[in-house]
């Protein structure tokens, strides 16, 4: 029993180490979200998806203090938005950019929806590679503990058992899990937001749907291809010629498969830049130029 004191005793350590560097985000009509303290300045990260208005925000602080805040930007690709709060010499929390991190080690995630703290233990049960999401952000990696993110605590840290966090806690990026946004993704996505209040992104333009190609292209070593239903006016598709029915197959000579392939072609430094497109249009294949447009995220 003394052992289980003792864990139980570190446990509640690590909760009240953390605690200062939480907050509350008032942000929508439902239950409040929470929020990490960025920065002493005010500076404080949340998840985006509980951002429902863009004014009146408020951050409920640890000591009791509600104030006042401001959007500074947003980012719904990943999930991350950043706010900042009129308060000063706030308590910012230990980062951990995770290398350690293994699955079965025991985790917390906390998360203040109300006016104290509330922590959940659990254990990491997933850890992977970079990773893009359903909405086209991408991850420095995978992670993700099998603790219920629920009832405000999205936007909240997962804290190792040395008192690091390893990220912020969503629930907002797929629907049948809840991950934790890492610390690598977080400095990148942040430091964006904080320079321009937007995240810069590549765009086409056109609605796509992955397809099988003919036997002749099977044979050669590529199987499918996006086939274009839809093109917005105007966009960087139209201007480029591109028309609904061509099957995209290559950008730059990068083989483009599915979605994914297209997303990662989209990044922030190929804005503006011209790109080959390859394509299948009637049965002959074609190579069309074509500018990448920029797709603001705020």
């Amino acid at each position: 029993m003394q052992g289980l004191s003792e864990i139980s005793g570190e446990l509640s350590g690590i909760v009240e180490k953390v605690a200062a560097s939480i907050v509350r985000v008032e942000a929508r009509r439902r239950i409040p979200g929470s929020g990490i303290i960025w920065a002493s300045d005010g500076t404080i990260v949340t998840a985006d998806h509980i951002i429902e208005r863009e004014e009146d925000l408020r951050i409920g602080l640890a000591d009791g203090r509600v104030a006042e805040a401001t959007l500074v930007g947003r980012d719904p690709t990943t999930d991350v938005a950043v706010l900042r709060a009129q308060a000063a010499s706030l308590s910012v929390p230990a980062w951990s950019d995770g290398e350690r991190a293994k699955v079965g080690q025991l985790v917390l995630a906390l998360g203040r929806p109300g006016r104290t703290v509330r922590a959940r233990l659990g254990m990491i049960s997933a850890l992977g590679d970079a990773w893009r999401a359903p909405a086209g952000g991408e991850l420095t990696r995978y992670l993700e503990a099998d603790v219920a993110i629920r009832f405000g605590f999205s936007g909240g840290p997962l804290v190792d058992t040395a008192g690091a966090v390893l990220g912020m806690n969503t629930a907002g990026l797929l629907r049948e899990a809840a991950l934790t946004v890492p610390v690598a993704t977080l400095r990148r996505v942040v430091t964006a937001l904080l320079t321009h209040g937007r995240i810069r992104r590549g765009y086409l333009g056109l609605g796509a749907h992955p397809v099988r190609l003919p036997a002749a292209w099977q044979q050669q070593g590529q199987e499918a291809g996006l086939l274009i239903v839809s093109i917005e006016p105007g966009s960087p598709a139209e201007r480029g010629g591109l028309l609904m029915g061509d099957t995209l197959v290559a950008i730059d000579g990068t083989v483009v498969r599915r979605h994914d392939d297209l997303q990662a072609r989209l990044t922030p430094e190929s804005v503006g830049t011209a790109v080959r497109v390859r394509l299948i249009r009637g049965g002959e294949v074609k190579e069309i130029p074509v500018t990448i447009g920029e797709r603001s995220t705020r």
